[in-house]
């Protein structure tokens, strides 16, 4: 894994403990550009749902909701968790791969006590 970077505080907004790699604050903020928006920010939640009983979100969004916690990252990378995610990912570091076996964000979740077959879900 990659080494991760260093959180600044928005202004006003409260701190989440998400983590962010280089490798995914990089892919993130080329993703950014080519959808030729300034609005846009990394938003990671945590719903109902899967296997195990949880799954991931993981999407941009141009909302910032009362509650949400954000935090910024190299490259301005923003990244927003909402109030009822951010206990279930405290901790958690979100990196990009780019291998032949694989491509795509993963979630090296210190919470998740447990996951599904298919790697999709925890709990």
């Amino acid at each position: 894994m990659t080494d991760t970077l260093l959180a600044t505080p928005t202004t006003d907004a409260p701190e989440h403990g998400v983590k962010l790699t280089e490798a995914a604050a990089d892919k993130v903020a080329r993703l950014l550009e080519q959808e030729g928006r300034d609005d846009l920010r990394l938003r990671l939640a945590v719903q109902p749902g899967g296997c195990s009983g949880l799954i991931y979100q993981l999407y941009f969004d141009e909302r910032q909701l009362d509650g949400d916690a954000v935090v910024e990252f190299g490259s301005g990378v923003e990244v927003i968790v909402d109030r009822m995610s951010g206990p279930y990912l405290d901790g958690a570091v979100v990196d990009f791969e780019d291998s032949i076996q694989k491509q795509g964000f993963t979630i090296d979740n210190p919470n998740a006590s447990g996951s599904c077959a298919c790697g999709d879900s925890f709990h």
